[in-house]
Protein backbone atom coordinates (compact mmCIF):
# COMPACT_ATOMS: atom_id res chain seq x y z
CA UNK A 1 0.00 0.00 0.00
CA UNK A 2 2.86 2.54 -0.06
CA UNK A 3 3.43 5.35 -3.01
CA UNK A 4 6.01 4.82 -5.53
CA UNK A 5 8.55 7.68 -6.14
CA UNK A 6 10.61 9.28 -8.95
CA UNK A 7 13.73 11.68 -8.21
CA UNK A 8 12.12 14.28 -10.17
CA UNK A 9 8.28 13.26 -9.31
CA UNK A 10 8.76 12.33 -5.40
CA UNK A 11 5.88 12.01 -3.19
CA UNK A 12 3.74 15.12 -2.05
CA UNK A 13 4.36 15.99 1.31
CA UNK A 14 3.26 14.43 4.26
CA UNK A 15 0.90 11.82 2.49
CA UNK A 16 -1.33 9.77 4.87
CA UNK A 17 -2.38 6.13 3.29
CA UNK A 18 -5.04 4.26 4.31
CA UNK A 19 -6.54 0.57 3.27
CA UNK A 20 -10.41 0.81 2.76
CA UNK A 21 -11.87 -2.61 2.05
CA UNK A 22 -15.06 -2.10 -0.18
CA UNK A 23 -17.54 -4.86 -2.02
CA UNK A 24 -16.49 -8.35 -2.45
CA UNK A 25 -13.49 -7.65 0.50
CA UNK A 26 -11.04 -6.11 -2.29
CA UNK A 27 -8.92 -3.32 -0.41
CA UNK A 28 -8.23 -0.44 -2.07
CA UNK A 29 -5.31 1.80 -1.65
CA UNK A 30 -6.30 5.26 -0.49
CA UNK A 31 -4.04 8.55 0.00
CA UNK A 32 -4.59 11.73 1.50
CA UNK A 33 -3.20 15.44 1.90
CA UNK A 34 -3.72 18.56 3.56
CA UNK A 35 -3.85 21.76 1.62
CA UNK A 36 -0.22 23.67 1.63
CA UNK A 37 -2.33 26.64 1.56
CA UNK A 38 -3.24 28.64 4.58
CA UNK A 39 -6.64 28.80 3.52
CA UNK A 40 -8.52 25.53 3.15
CA UNK A 41 -11.26 25.79 0.53
CA UNK A 42 -12.54 22.24 1.35
CA UNK A 43 -11.54 18.54 -0.38
CA UNK A 44 -11.32 17.44 -3.41
CA UNK A 45 -11.26 13.79 -4.34
CA UNK A 46 -9.67 12.08 -7.64
CA UNK A 47 -11.08 9.50 -9.62
CA UNK A 48 -8.81 8.07 -12.04
CA UNK A 49 -9.39 6.39 -15.46
CA UNK A 50 -8.62 2.92 -16.04
CA UNK A 51 -5.30 1.86 -15.81
CA UNK A 52 -4.57 4.30 -13.78
CA UNK A 53 -3.14 4.98 -10.89
CA UNK A 54 -2.07 7.62 -7.37
CA UNK A 55 1.43 8.42 -8.60
CA UNK A 56 -0.05 9.59 -12.07
CA UNK A 57 -1.49 12.49 -10.39
CA UNK A 58 1.32 13.92 -8.30
CA UNK A 59 1.82 16.96 -10.18
CA UNK A 60 -2.70 17.47 -9.82
CA UNK A 61 -1.91 16.85 -6.12
CA UNK A 62 0.64 19.50 -5.41
CA UNK A 63 -2.03 22.05 -7.81
CA UNK A 64 -4.79 20.88 -5.78
CA UNK A 65 -3.26 21.56 -2.29
CA UNK A 66 -1.64 24.87 -3.35
CA UNK A 67 -5.21 25.95 -4.27
CA UNK A 68 -6.12 25.30 -0.92
CA UNK A 69 -7.87 21.84 -1.35
CA UNK A 70 -7.08 18.33 1.03
CA UNK A 71 -6.99 16.03 -1.61
CA UNK A 72 -8.07 12.39 -1.36
CA UNK A 73 -7.23 9.26 -3.92
CA UNK A 74 -7.12 6.49 -4.38
CA UNK A 75 -6.80 3.53 -7.11
CA UNK A 76 -9.99 1.77 -8.38
CA UNK A 77 -10.11 -2.01 -7.83
CA UNK A 78 -7.99 -3.77 -10.54
CA UNK A 79 -5.27 -1.22 -10.59
CA UNK A 80 -2.69 0.59 -9.19
CA UNK A 81 -1.37 -0.05 -5.35
CA UNK A 82 -5.21 -1.79 -5.19
CA UNK A 83 -6.55 -5.66 -4.68
CA UNK A 84 -6.69 -7.37 -8.29
CA UNK A 85 -9.31 -9.68 -8.56
CA UNK A 86 -7.74 -12.04 -11.29
CA UNK A 87 -5.00 -14.37 -10.95
CA UNK A 88 -3.12 -12.48 -13.62
CA UNK A 89 -2.70 -8.95 -12.60
CA UNK A 90 -2.31 -7.25 -15.72
CA UNK A 91 -5.55 -7.98 -16.81
CA UNK A 92 -8.01 -5.33 -16.13
CA UNK A 93 -11.35 -6.64 -15.58
CA UNK A 94 -14.35 -5.91 -13.52
CA UNK A 95 -17.87 -7.73 -13.28
CA UNK A 96 -19.67 -4.87 -13.37
CA UNK A 97 -19.24 -0.59 -12.85
CA UNK A 98 -21.53 -1.21 -9.65
CA UNK A 99 -18.32 -2.76 -8.05
CA UNK A 100 -16.21 0.48 -8.94
CA UNK A 101 -19.51 2.51 -7.44
CA UNK A 102 -18.71 0.48 -4.53
CA UNK A 103 -15.82 1.58 -4.08
CA UNK A 104 -16.08 4.98 -4.58
CA UNK A 105 -18.67 5.01 -1.86
CA UNK A 106 -16.42 3.68 0.49
CA UNK A 107 -14.01 5.80 0.25
CA UNK A 108 -16.62 8.64 0.69
CA UNK A 109 -18.07 7.34 3.81
CA UNK A 110 -14.90 6.02 5.53
CA UNK A 111 -11.99 8.87 3.81
CA UNK A 112 -13.50 11.92 2.89
CA UNK A 113 -16.68 12.40 5.02
CA UNK A 114 -14.60 11.56 7.83
CA UNK A 115 -10.97 12.74 7.61
CA UNK A 116 -11.21 15.52 5.41
CA UNK A 117 -12.64 19.41 5.24
CA UNK A 118 -15.68 19.87 3.75
CA UNK A 119 -17.24 21.28 1.28
CA UNK A 120 -16.17 17.84 -1.00
CA UNK A 121 -15.55 18.02 -4.58
CA UNK A 122 -14.80 15.31 -7.19
CA UNK A 123 -12.35 15.51 -10.20
CA UNK A 124 -12.71 12.24 -12.45
CA UNK A 125 -11.17 11.78 -15.66
CA UNK A 126 -12.25 9.31 -18.21
CA UNK A 127 -13.60 5.95 -16.79
CA UNK A 128 -13.85 8.03 -13.70
CA UNK A 129 -16.45 10.37 -14.89
CA UNK A 130 -18.55 7.10 -15.98
CA UNK A 131 -18.74 5.91 -12.55
CA UNK A 132 -19.39 9.26 -10.38
CA UNK A 133 -22.21 10.41 -12.71
CA UNK A 134 -23.68 6.81 -11.91
CA UNK A 135 -23.09 7.59 -8.34
CA UNK A 136 -24.25 10.78 -8.50
CA UNK A 137 -27.76 9.31 -9.51
CA UNK A 138 -28.13 7.34 -6.73
CA UNK A 139 -26.85 9.96 -3.98
CA UNK A 140 -27.01 13.61 -5.27
CA UNK A 141 -25.01 14.64 -1.96
CA UNK A 142 -21.80 12.70 -2.65
CA UNK A 143 -20.02 15.85 -3.50
CA UNK A 144 -20.65 19.59 -3.65
CA UNK A 145 -19.71 19.97 -7.25
CA UNK A 146 -17.76 18.25 -9.86
CA UNK A 147 -15.39 18.65 -12.52
CA UNK A 148 -15.04 15.89 -15.14
CA UNK A 149 -12.57 15.39 -18.07
CA UNK A 150 -12.74 13.31 -20.88
CA UNK A 151 -15.97 11.58 -19.87
CA UNK A 152 -16.02 7.90 -20.98
CA UNK A 153 -20.00 7.95 -22.11
CA UNK A 154 -18.82 6.64 -25.39
CA UNK A 155 -16.40 5.14 -26.74
CA UNK A 156 -14.00 6.11 -29.92
CA UNK A 157 -12.53 4.25 -32.68
CA UNK A 158 -15.34 1.49 -32.93
CA UNK A 159 -15.86 0.57 -36.48
CA UNK A 160 -18.83 -1.39 -35.59
CA UNK A 161 -19.99 -0.45 -31.95
CA UNK A 162 -22.75 -2.86 -31.86
CA UNK A 163 -20.97 -5.44 -33.83
CA UNK A 164 -18.34 -5.29 -30.95
CA UNK A 165 -20.84 -5.24 -27.83
CA UNK A 166 -22.53 -8.44 -29.30
CA UNK A 167 -19.21 -10.14 -29.34
CA UNK A 168 -18.23 -9.22 -26.22
CA UNK A 169 -21.90 -10.01 -24.64
CA UNK A 170 -21.17 -13.39 -26.28
CA UNK A 171 -18.20 -14.51 -25.43
CA UNK A 172 -18.85 -13.22 -21.82
CA UNK A 173 -21.87 -15.16 -21.47
CA UNK A 174 -19.87 -18.26 -22.85
CA UNK A 175 -17.47 -17.96 -20.09
CA UNK A 176 -14.18 -15.94 -21.35
CA UNK A 177 -15.34 -12.96 -19.16
CA UNK A 178 -11.62 -13.30 -17.66
CA UNK A 179 -9.98 -13.36 -20.96
CA UNK A 180 -7.75 -10.61 -22.45
CA UNK A 181 -9.94 -8.51 -25.24
CA UNK A 182 -9.23 -10.33 -29.19
CA UNK A 183 -5.38 -9.17 -29.52
CA UNK A 184 -4.84 -7.99 -26.16
CA UNK A 185 -1.96 -8.82 -23.96
CA UNK A 186 -0.04 -7.60 -20.20
CA UNK A 187 1.77 -4.29 -22.09
CA UNK A 188 0.85 -1.03 -20.43
CA UNK A 189 -0.36 1.92 -22.87
CA UNK A 190 1.86 4.09 -20.24
CA UNK A 191 5.39 1.96 -21.64
CA UNK A 192 4.36 2.45 -25.45
CA UNK A 193 6.23 4.75 -27.75
CA UNK A 194 5.09 7.69 -27.26
CA UNK A 195 5.08 8.53 -31.44
CA UNK A 196 0.78 8.07 -31.92
CA UNK A 197 -0.30 7.98 -28.88
CA UNK A 198 -4.01 8.48 -28.05
CA UNK A 199 -3.42 9.64 -25.05
CA UNK A 200 -1.34 13.48 -24.62
CA UNK A 201 0.97 15.77 -26.76
CA UNK A 202 3.27 16.30 -23.91
CA UNK A 203 6.65 14.42 -24.13
CA UNK A 204 7.51 14.68 -21.09
CA UNK A 205 4.00 13.89 -18.85
CA UNK A 206 4.08 10.26 -21.36
CA UNK A 207 7.26 9.20 -19.98
CA UNK A 208 6.46 9.96 -16.62
CA UNK A 209 3.75 7.36 -15.94
CA UNK A 210 6.20 4.74 -18.27
CA UNK A 211 8.83 5.92 -15.54
CA UNK A 212 6.36 4.85 -12.69
CA UNK A 213 5.88 1.80 -14.33
CA UNK A 214 9.54 0.94 -14.80
CA UNK A 215 10.26 1.86 -11.17
CA UNK A 216 7.23 0.07 -9.45
CA UNK A 217 5.81 -2.74 -11.76
CA UNK A 218 2.91 -3.63 -9.73
CA UNK A 219 1.30 0.03 -10.79
CA UNK A 220 1.40 -1.59 -14.49
CA UNK A 221 -2.22 -2.88 -16.11
CA UNK A 222 -2.26 -4.04 -19.44
CA UNK A 223 -5.53 -3.81 -22.12
CA UNK A 224 -8.86 -4.52 -20.82
CA UNK A 225 -10.63 -8.03 -19.87
CA UNK A 226 -13.91 -9.33 -22.37
CA UNK A 227 -15.71 -8.89 -18.79
CA UNK A 228 -14.51 -5.29 -18.65
CA UNK A 229 -15.65 -4.18 -21.94
CA UNK A 230 -18.93 -5.83 -21.65
CA UNK A 231 -19.40 -4.32 -18.23
CA UNK A 232 -18.09 -1.22 -19.74
CA UNK A 233 -20.51 -1.03 -22.82
CA UNK A 234 -23.68 -1.60 -20.14
CA UNK A 235 -22.37 0.98 -17.96
CA UNK A 236 -22.61 3.46 -20.98
CA UNK A 237 -25.71 2.47 -21.84
CA UNK A 238 -27.45 5.21 -19.39
CA UNK A 239 -25.78 8.12 -21.51
CA UNK A 240 -28.26 7.11 -24.88
CA UNK A 241 -31.06 8.18 -22.15
CA UNK A 242 -31.51 12.09 -22.77
CA UNK A 243 -33.80 11.95 -19.70
CA UNK A 244 -30.64 10.76 -17.71
CA UNK A 245 -29.31 14.24 -17.74
CA UNK A 246 -32.38 16.03 -15.98
CA UNK A 247 -31.92 13.78 -13.17
CA UNK A 248 -28.61 14.92 -12.37
CA UNK A 249 -28.61 17.38 -9.60
CA UNK A 250 -25.34 17.95 -8.77
CA UNK A 251 -23.43 21.15 -10.25
CA UNK A 252 -21.38 19.66 -12.75
CA UNK A 253 -18.52 20.97 -15.57
CA UNK A 254 -17.10 18.67 -18.25
CA UNK A 255 -13.88 19.50 -19.74
CA UNK A 256 -13.38 17.73 -23.24
CA UNK A 257 -10.25 18.09 -25.57
CA UNK A 258 -10.83 18.45 -29.29
CA UNK A 259 -8.80 15.82 -30.38
CA UNK A 260 -9.95 13.05 -28.19
CA UNK A 261 -9.85 9.47 -30.06
CA UNK A 262 -10.21 7.69 -26.76
CA UNK A 263 -13.87 9.16 -25.70
CA UNK A 264 -17.03 10.30 -27.67
CA UNK A 265 -16.84 14.27 -27.15
CA UNK A 266 -20.21 14.53 -28.91
CA UNK A 267 -21.75 12.10 -26.71
CA UNK A 268 -20.55 13.99 -23.96
CA UNK A 269 -21.18 17.35 -25.26
CA UNK A 270 -25.54 16.16 -25.95
CA UNK A 271 -25.61 14.87 -22.27
CA UNK A 272 -23.89 18.16 -21.13
CA UNK A 273 -26.68 20.15 -23.01
CA UNK A 274 -29.76 19.06 -21.26
CA UNK A 275 -28.07 19.23 -17.66
CA UNK A 276 -29.88 21.47 -15.32
CA UNK A 277 -27.19 22.20 -13.26
CA UNK A 278 -23.94 21.90 -15.77
CA UNK A 279 -22.53 22.54 -18.77
CA UNK A 280 -19.79 21.51 -21.00
CA UNK A 281 -16.61 23.13 -23.24
CA UNK A 282 -13.93 22.12 -25.57
CA UNK A 283 -10.35 23.03 -25.19
CA UNK A 284 -9.07 23.04 -28.77
CA UNK A 285 -5.51 21.41 -29.61
CA UNK A 286 -6.22 18.60 -26.45
CA UNK A 287 -5.65 14.89 -26.21
CA UNK A 288 -7.63 12.35 -23.90
CA UNK A 289 -5.57 13.16 -20.60
CA UNK A 290 -6.44 16.98 -20.15
CA UNK A 291 -4.55 16.62 -17.08
CA UNK A 292 -0.87 15.15 -18.58
CA UNK A 293 -1.05 17.85 -21.29
CA UNK A 294 0.98 20.29 -22.09
CA UNK A 295 1.07 23.69 -19.97
CA UNK A 296 -0.59 25.57 -22.82
CA UNK A 297 -3.71 23.31 -22.24
CA UNK A 298 -3.38 22.32 -18.39
CA UNK A 299 -3.87 26.42 -17.93
CA UNK A 300 -6.70 26.33 -19.73
CA UNK A 301 -8.28 23.81 -17.65
CA UNK A 302 -7.07 25.36 -14.59
CA UNK A 303 -8.59 28.38 -15.36
CA UNK A 304 -12.16 26.80 -15.84
CA UNK A 305 -11.84 24.77 -12.83
CA UNK A 306 -10.95 27.55 -10.71
CA UNK A 307 -13.91 29.49 -11.72
CA UNK A 308 -16.50 26.73 -10.98
CA UNK A 309 -14.64 25.23 -7.98
CA UNK A 310 -15.34 26.03 -4.95
CA UNK A 311 -18.29 28.02 -6.21
CA UNK A 312 -21.74 28.68 -4.69
CA UNK A 313 -22.30 25.48 -2.02
CA UNK A 314 -26.02 23.90 -2.80
CA UNK A 315 -28.31 24.73 0.29
CA UNK A 316 -29.30 20.83 1.42
CA UNK A 317 -28.42 17.87 -0.64
CA UNK A 318 -30.60 16.65 -3.36
CA UNK A 319 -31.52 19.59 -4.16
CA UNK A 320 -31.30 21.79 -7.56
CA UNK A 321 -27.97 23.83 -7.92
CA UNK A 322 -28.00 27.32 -7.67
CA UNK A 323 -25.67 27.39 -10.55
CA UNK A 324 -27.28 27.14 -14.09
CA UNK A 325 -25.78 27.53 -17.36
CA UNK A 326 -25.13 31.32 -18.29
CA UNK A 327 -24.04 31.66 -14.20
CA UNK A 328 -20.95 34.00 -14.18
CA UNK A 329 -18.83 31.51 -12.62
CA UNK A 330 -19.72 29.36 -15.65
CA UNK A 331 -19.11 32.11 -18.03
CA UNK A 332 -15.76 32.16 -16.56
CA UNK A 333 -15.03 28.41 -17.35
CA UNK A 334 -16.19 28.63 -21.08
CA UNK A 335 -14.53 31.93 -21.83
CA UNK A 336 -11.08 30.31 -20.64
CA UNK A 337 -11.38 27.53 -22.93
CA UNK A 338 -11.91 29.92 -26.29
Amino acid sequence: MELASLPYSPVPSQPVIARVVSAGGLALRVARWRPTARRTRGTVCLLQGRSEFIEKYYEVIAELRRRGFAVVAFDWRGQGGSDRPLANPRKGHVDDFSDYVADLRAVVERVVRESTPAPHFALAHSMGGCILVQALLEDPGLFSRVVITSPMFGIAGLRRPRGARLLAATLDVCGFGGAFIPAGGETSVATKPFAGNPLTSDPARYARAGDFIAAAPWLGLGDPTIGWVHAAFRAMDLFSDPNVPLRVATPMLLVLPAGDSVTLTPVAERFAARLKAGRAFVIPGAEHELLMERDEVRSLFWAAFDAFVPGTPLERPGEEAVSRPGSQDEEQAEAAAS
